[in-house]
């Protein structure tokens, strides 16, 4: 199970054979079943989460009660609401499973002990966090400067699993369009 998260934390930064044995320490094994929530909005997120098996969704929902999805976390992802997680405010996110997964979570007073205990976890974190922004800001220019085609070209480019293991309709939340869309960019392709 720790195999995966070490994998990953060691393709961004050197970690000493005490580091390896030390980790999995700070955190704890949970498993997901499809449509269980990791946190609501309106909880206090107390956790990050590292995706270890599955798919995870995090998304807001508006007065009518759709969802709008602001991220799918696969094998090797975070998911969190990181302003909840930070600053202790209020989820303003929901977090569930796409599908069976298998997470690895680590509490805040964990988190900053990881940091303090094994320092290379901080240059790990601004890292991730370094990346997490980059995202972020394409995906912003995306959602205001591409056409329904380009979004969906851009992301199958970059996630190819994604059609296979994510339903149309949760993809198209996430870019922004209806499943009709969807269906008509697929058909042109």
């Amino acid at each position: 199970m720790f195999d995966k998260l070490l994998k990953h934390l060691q393709e961004k930064v050197e970690l000493t054979d005490n580091d390896r044995k030390r980790i999995p320490m700070f955190f704890e094994h949970k498993k997901i079943r499809k449509r269980q929530f990791l946190i609501q909005e309106g909880d206090f997120c107390k956790n990050l989460t590292f995706v270890s098996e599955g798919i995870i969704k995090s998304y807001t929902l508006d007065d009518k009660g759709n969802e709008h999805i602001s991220l799918f976390a696969w094998e090797g992802w975070w998911v969190s609401d990181f302003r909840s997680f930070i600053c202790g405010e209020k989820s303003i996110l929901s977090i569930d499973a796409i599908e069976d997964s298998e997470v690895l979570v680590i509490s805040k007073p964990n988190y900053e002990r990881l940091l303090e205990e094994i320092p290379v976890m901080e240059r790990y974190f601004r890292i991730l966090y370094q990346n997490s922004l980059v995202t972020k800001d394409r995906r912003l220019i995306s959602s205001n400067t591409y056409s329904a085609e380009e979004k969906y070209k851009e992301l199958v480019s970059m996630y190819p699993q994604i059609p296979q293991r994510i339903p149309q309709h949760l993809i198209a939340s996430y870019l922004g369009v209806t499943p009709e869309t969807i269906s008509r960019i697929k058909k042109n392709i």
